[in-house]
């Protein structure tokens, strides 16, 4: 696998809560059920899905999410109906793939290992699935010329430009070379931001796909959860023109998305005393009671009780994944011990 190739830190163990509430065995595998049926027949079906009108796709895509028992809350804006359209979301679960679609369907660009699939591989590519050989960096620009085509030709492509699952709670940021597909063909920028929030309306990382979670457990874990809400944010169309490179589009696109969830913390300005962010990807101490992020005390409380600002810290005391403001990959020797 080559280096450059994205990734998270997010992990199942880290990361992943536990379903809070869980629904009657019987009813998780009647919805586990329905979701496979419908995700089956929507395979066999894709090599005609361009035969079936807009709304009848999106109904099908909103079906399966409900059928796994999540809710959908759609808000924003409404995205263009016809013409080419490069839709972008950050990218958190399995779930992502059907809400994208239940905003406007589109040809989805997946990892090239699917096409190898049995079966299901063949059906797929000839839904129109695009496909990225992420082991090879020179294959990039034939992806992102294939990209281009598809816009030109008034089709929309679904990405996710982070290149990687991320839990919810930490994100990554948007790679830029698929923004170029959208300048060549210029084509507008749709972005689309998910989040997954439980029965009180607190952040849920249930529906997180991470690490080396295997599909199927996601799928129980998803299926078991009550109260599970989805909600999708189609935020204002990005035009290419404003932007004079794919750096740029990337940049503002990924500060409508990532940027502006409201459970993302900020680092306070030197001089000030504030809250530091709480790493996001490691398992909370729960000998450490308090009121924030589901009872476990984040590290901006002691320094509120204790009249300090993060610069007056030594560095062995500031989160590993927080130094200066920039968000790293965590210290695997911290994460073991």
């Amino acid at each position: 696998m080559s280096a450059w190739l994205p990734g998270a830190p997010c992990t199942p163990r880290a990361c992943v809560q536990a379903t809070a509430t869980l629904t009657a065995v019987p009813r998780a595998v009647l919805r586990l059920a329905a979701v496979a049926v419908l995700v089956l027949a929507g395979v066999a079906l894709a090599p005609v899905g361009g035969w079936f009108p807009s709304r009848v796709v999106r109904c099908w895509s909103r079906t399966v999410v409900r059928a796994a028992g999540v809710r959908v809350r759609a808000t924003g804006a409404t995205p263009p109906a016809d013409g080419g359209l490069l839709l972008v979301a950050n990218h958190i679960s399995w779930l992502d793939i059907p809400l994208l679609a239940a905003v406007r369907p589109a040809r989805m660009l997946a990892k090239d290992e699917i096409r190898r699939w049995p079966v299901a591989g063949t059906l797929v590519a000839r839904g129109g699935v695009l496909f990225i050989d992420r082991d090879r960096l020179r294959a990039l620009p034939g992806t992102v010329a294939a990209i281009a085509d598809a816009l030109r030709a008034g089709r929309a492509v679904a990405v996710f430009p982070e290149g990687s699952t991320w839990c919810g709670r930490a994100q990554g940021h948007f790679r830029r070379a698929v923004f170029q597909a959208a300048l060549d063909a210029r084509a507008p920028v749709q972005p689309v931001r998910i989040r997954y929030r439980d029965r009180a309306g607190a952040p849920s990382t249930v529906a997180a796909f991470v690490g080396d979670d295997p599909l199927l457990a996601s799928l129980w874990r998803v299926v078991s959860a009550r109260g599970l809400v989805a909600e999708v944010e189609v935020l204002p169309a990005l035009a290419p023109d404003g932007h004079p490179d794919r750096r740029a589009l990337a940049a503002a696109a990924g500060a409508l998305v990532l940027h502006g969830t409201p459970e993302r913390r900020v680092m306070p300005r030197p001089g000030r005393a504030g809250t530091l962010p709480v790493p996001a990807c490691r398992r909370p101490d729960p000998r450490e009671p308090g009121p924030s992020h589901g009872g476990v005390r984040g590290p901006g409380e002691t320094l509120r009780r204790a009249g300090e600002t993060p610069e007056a810290l030594p560095r062995s005391r500031v989160p590993s994944t927080h130094l200066d403001g920039i968000m790293t990959h965590p210290d695997p020797r911290r994460e073991r011990a």
